[in-house]
């Protein structure tokens, strides 16, 4: 009976391994950006367009902002105005490097041990644009320095996440592209 015990705990503890780890993947098509330079990416972002997911569901004026915490992590500072409540919403987390410092892969955690796919599947030169997919296509976001960026470069990126699956009617636009 103890052999039993040991052979389930161990396939729990398999099965929960892979349950997490699958959340911090990377999509078939998506090849994560490289080479990637944490320093350029810290700082404040715009949520330009993401797709419907339930823990954003309902804010506007969305921002991103990551800075270095003293562990050599990423501090992650979600914020964005509840138009149902009249107030803002915050949420702080952690991001971490999955692969090489230079790839723009990271897993990202708002809950304790649970981490979420952070992949860069494209990046304007002058990190200025992002757009960034979770372990599958079914979370998507379009990022930007500026929350008013250039028609061209949105057009750009939106035409990149189509290539890679992403219909276009299927975002959520919050910002327009000027």
């Amino acid at each position: 009976m103890k052999k039993f015990s040991v052979i389930k705990t161990g396939l729990t503890l398999l099965l929960a391994g892979l349950l997490l780890t699958g959340c911090t993947g990377v999509p078939d098509n998506v090849t994560p950006v490289t080479p990637f330079e944490l320093q350029r990416y810290l700082g404040q972002w715009h949520e330009i367009a993401r797709l419907d997911h339930s823990f954003e569901r309902g804010l506007t004026q969305v921002s991103a902002t990551y800075s270095l915490r003293e562990d050599g992590h990423v501090k992650v500072l979600n914020r964005g105005f509840s138009e149902e409540n009249q107030q803002w919403e915050e949420a702080e987390g952690v991001a971490k490097f999955v692969g090489p410092v230079n790839e723009g892969r990271l897993k990202v955690s708002f809950f304790g041990p649970f981490y979420g796919a952070y992949n860069i599947a494209k990046l304007a030169p002058d990190y200025s644009m992002a757009l960034v997919v979770g372990p599958d296509l079914s979370y998507a976001w379009l990022l930007a320095r500026s929350d008013k960026p250039a028609a061209a470069q949105c057009a750009e990126f939106y035409q990149a996440a189509a290539a890679l699956g992403i219909a276009d009617q299927d975002w959520i636009k919050l910002q327009s592209c000027e």
